[in-house]
């Protein structure tokens, strides 16, 4: 029954649709339920420690200052620590470069506000990071698609797509969400090249970099853009804007990211966020200042490398083990997800509802298409699990798909 409400709404409204992994999360909040399907940090890892005595530090030190209202571009010795951060992963910028806003979601949601127009077309990855494509559908957006493979980006397809004229191209170059898989380093080369060639600016969201278990690092999209454009100060001016997040090294709960951008984007981006929440929380960031400083973030992302690897690694294992033939997943080397794909005769909304009868679930892959496919594709996320739990969760999901592909069960572990 339609509400007095339904004709008050903006037309924006009708593209906005609601997460299915958000949905997805109440669903599994039951605690018997084995959830592999948000991209949940481990509880284990967070620094509780070291956050209560920070609030203590910071409360006692300058706790009038950070109850206070502060600046919108955030508060600056944290974007000062920001920028020595990432210099350590080879993305030299100043503080004059960095916005910190309200977890990546936020800075996803400015960026459409501030770049796209209705019916602006957008090329994304396909399968995309669905966070994105919520943001940016309110604001009009249509999509053109790249697809993907074992290494990223097909970018031998891109010079096509990039011939619709798309606002900006976004990618997610390491260990993407949903696939875990890894942009190459020609293909971020090429991406950088053809994006230079039409005049059209790119989005890096890379939540995950730092969290790498295995190879070797690649440098980011925007430091490479960088060393294409021959700068050598500090003040980026180029044609990438970076997004980064606290949330995967620190805590979620915090609602701490970054964007690393040239001037005149980071001073339409405060624009954008001052009609939004004036400013990212002041005592948020006092706080993640004072655990992060002094070589304690470093030494908290081994710990976290460390614990997820050996999640990833019983994953992979219990899935060589429990999972029929006939079903392929991807071997990501960092990050907090990997993709499986399903016989083309499976729909894996179906697997999911199956699997919930057995207590364990994930997130179907069709989500995360926004033109379309991947009936047969399922996000698995490995880092909130035990390895107990892992190994007892992807026996319930094997026997599930071994049931939906009416086989016998002959699980080799």
């Amino acid at each position: 029954m339609q509400t007095p409400w339904e004709h008050r709404f903006a037309q924006r409204t009708q593209r906005m649709s609601s997460s299915a992994i958000r949905e997805l999360l109440k669903l599994t909040e039951q605690p018997d339920i084995i959830s592999f399907g948000g991209g949940m940090p481990a509880p284990e890892v967070f620094p509780i420690e070291e956050f209560t005595a920070a609030c203590e530090k910071v409360m006692k030190d300058r706790g009038a200052q950070a109850l206070q209202y502060s600046a919108t571009d955030g508060y600056r010795p944290l974007r000062e620590l920001v920028a020595r951060h990432t210099s350590r992963y080879g993305i030299e910028t100043s503080p004059e470069n960095i916005l910190i806003t309200s977890g990546s979601q936020q800075a996803l949601d400015l960026l459409g506000k501030i770049l796209i127009n209705p019916g602006d077309r957008i090329l994304v990855e396909s399968p995309t990071y669905l966070g994105a494509l919520q943001a940016w559908s309110s604001y009009g957006a249509e999509y053109v698609t790249v697809p993907m493979d074992k290494h990223g980006m097909v970018t031998d397809a891109l010079e096509a797509a990039l011939r619709s004229g798309p606002k900006f191209i976004y990618v997610l170059p390491n260990f993407q969400n949903p696939t875990g898989v890894t942009l190459a380093m020609e293909r971020r080369i090429q991406l950088i090249e053809l994006a230079d060639q039409y005049g059209v600016p790119i989005v890096e969201d890379d939540p995950y970099g730092q969290l790498r278990y295995e190879g070797d690092h690649l440098p980011s999209v925007v430091t490479l853009d960088n060393q294409f454009r021959g700068n050598c100060d500090a003040c980026y001016r180029g044609n990438v804007i970076y997004l980064s997040t606290f949330s995967k090294i620190l805590a979620p709960g915090l609602r701490l990211a970054w964007v690393v951008a040239p001037p005149e984007v980071i001073g339409k981006l405060v624009q954008a966020k001052q009609g939004a929440d004036l400013h990212t929380a002041t005592f948020n960031q006092f706080v993640a200042y004072e655990v992060a400083r002094g070589g304690f973030l470093d030494r908290h992302i081994k710990v976290i490398r460390n614990v997820y690897r050996e999640r990833r690694d019983t994953m992979l294992g219990a899935m060589d083990g429990y999972f029929p033939p006939g079903v392929d997943w991807t071997h990501p080397e960092g990050g907090l997800f990997l993709w499986g794909t399903l016989p083309e005769n499976l729909n894996s909304t179906d697997v999911l509802k199956a699997a919930i009868e057995q207590k364990v679930a994930f997130v179907p892959g069709a989500s995360f298409y926004p033109t379309g496919g991947g009936h047969n594709t399922m996000r698995l996320n490995f880092s909130n699990a035990t390895p107990e739990k892992i190994m007892e969760g992807i026996s319930r999901l094997g026997r599930v798909i071994y049931e939906k592909m009416g086989e016998p069960v002959t699980a080799k572990v």
